[in-house]
């Protein structure tokens, strides 16, 4: 069962930002020879050659500034200087996060927008103080600067040495004469001389530019992948911004979902057992009048009463179970889950594994998930038969509904699945659906535990 789920569950693997095979085409030489020629490895060259003169200026600047804003702030002047010098730094780090959007590939969001309260420049640099985004792109101006000093140095010395050696054979004639021999000299006066100007010497030195200039972006490749651990942890957003920003749209779908949940108990009491109610009561009214005149017709229409009230006494008991049932609290999922299979159209089998009962709200929330799956396979999938699944993988709580019907469920459709789907994120749950044409359909979901 976990195989299965775990086969199902993983994203398709996404091209690099230089796929070999955009369109699925295939390359004539192997990664390893047309590495020097790709555009992948000429925009890496280009972002280590610019990191140099960007990285000396944002050190210097990053250095400038707060050394003149510590020394200044026994005066007030020292808070302003060093609030520009974290805006600035901000700046800077929109700068670098478009440099590495264009040359490494980075997909980065985009930081926490600066969160001003009031109008005014006390709150803007209270702002400013207060942001993490601000410090942390500062930080990055300083560590950044020796990083970029050794990656321009390896880079521009491998990649001359290469190209250079690898291309002498086209350009050693051009060199000058050296006591009466041509080509490069390597060490020596001229009684004591190595040139490089026979076809061995020429045919080795090409070969070892070979390798090098093939080795070459493969090592500007490694020393780039500090630039981006570097870009994402210090000029991306962090992660506990990120995760304020998670909670505070899951807080607007619990509160719509709620709402909604109010409006349809509200909807179901009004059109159901209200309505019913106020029959029974027009009913018993008449049989009241009727009862001295004609006790027959009386005692008939306190019959239909009685029969109108098993009714209501009924709808408010599935109302109730609406909301949430008591065999759940009482017995547990194992039993919950059956009652609710029991009432589907569909033959479903039911199987719990679980060592505990999570928590209620876990509890609940896998109950009404698996009623909505179970509902949508009594109405739509034309299905003869159905399967539900639930256990534990370490502190997650997992539910799997299968079906043999028709499949073809999507969740981007704006069907219930993505309802379902909305209200399991807000509680960081997964729902993961595998339902191609004429299925069979499986969906998956997953919940914490939190017990």
């Amino acid at each position: 069962m976990a195989t299965e789920y775990g086969q199902g569950y993983g994203q398709p693997g996404r091209p690099g930002f230089d796929g070999a095979g955009a369109g699925g085409r295939r390359h004539l030489l192997p990664a390893g020879l047309r590495a020097p020629i790709e555009g992948r490895a000429w925009r890496e060259f280009g972002y280590v050659l610019l990191s140099l003169p960007i990285a000396i200026a944002a050190f210097t600047f990053a250095v400038t500034m707060v050394s003149l804003g510590a020394g200044l702030l026994v005066t007030f002047l020292g808070i302003p200087v060093l609030a520009a010098a974290l805006a600035g730094a901000r700046g800077f780090g929109a700068m670098e996060r478009l440099r590495a959007r264009a040359l490494l590939g980075v997909e980065l969001a985009d930081p926490v927008p600066l969160r001003v309260k009031k109008n005014g420049p006390v709150a803007w640099m209270g702002a400013v103080f207060k942001s993490g985004t601000s410090w942390r792109n500062l930080l990055f101006m300083v560590l950044h600067f020796p990083w970029a000093v050794f990656t321009f140095s390896v880079a521009v010395t491998f990649w001359t040495t290469g190209w250079t050696l690898l291309t002498y054979p086209l350009w050693q004639w051009t060199l000058p004469m050296y006591g009466g021999q041509g080509g490069i000299q390597l060490y020596g006066d001229e009684d004591h001389s190595v040139y490089l100007d026979n076809p061995f010497e020429i045919t080795v030195t090409a070969l070892l530019g070979l390798l090098v200039t093939l080795a070459t972006p493969w090592i500007i490749r490694a020393l780039t992948t500090v630039d981006r651990l570097m870009v994402h942890g210090l000029l991306g957003p962090s992660r506990l911004a990120t995760r304020v920003v998670e909670l505070e749209s899951d807080r607007g779908v619990v509160v719509d979902t709620a709402a909604a949940d109010l409006r349809r108990i509200e909807r179901d009491l009004h059109d159901g057992a209200q309505a019913r109610l106020v029959s029974l009561a027009m009913d018993l009214g008449l049989a009241k009048e009727k009862l001295t005149e004609d006790p027959e017709a009386a005692a008939r229409m306190v019959d239909e009463a009685h029969g109108e009230v098993k009714t209501a006494l009924q709808e408010l008991r599935d109302l109730a179970r609406g909301i949430h049932p008591a065999v759940l609290t009482d017995r547990g999922l194992d039993a919950a889950l059956s009652s609710v299979a029991s009432r589907c159209t569909v033959p479903v089998q039911v199987e719990v594994d679980l060592p505990a009962r999570p928590a209620p709200a876990i509890e609940g929330i896998a109950y009404f998930t698996v009623s909505e799956l179970l509902q949508n396979i009594s109405k739509h999938s034309r299905a003869s038969r159905a399967t539900v699944d639930v256990w534990r993988v370490e502190n997650r709580l997992m539910l799997q509904v299968t079906d043999n019907g028709l499949g073809g469920a999507d969740v981007s459709q704006g069907s219930g699945l993505a309802g379902l789907a909305e209200r399991l994120d807000a509680v960081d749950g997964i729902l993961v659906v595998d339902s191609p044409p004429a299925g069979p359909t499986r969906i998956t979901a997953e919940l914490p535990w939190r017990h």
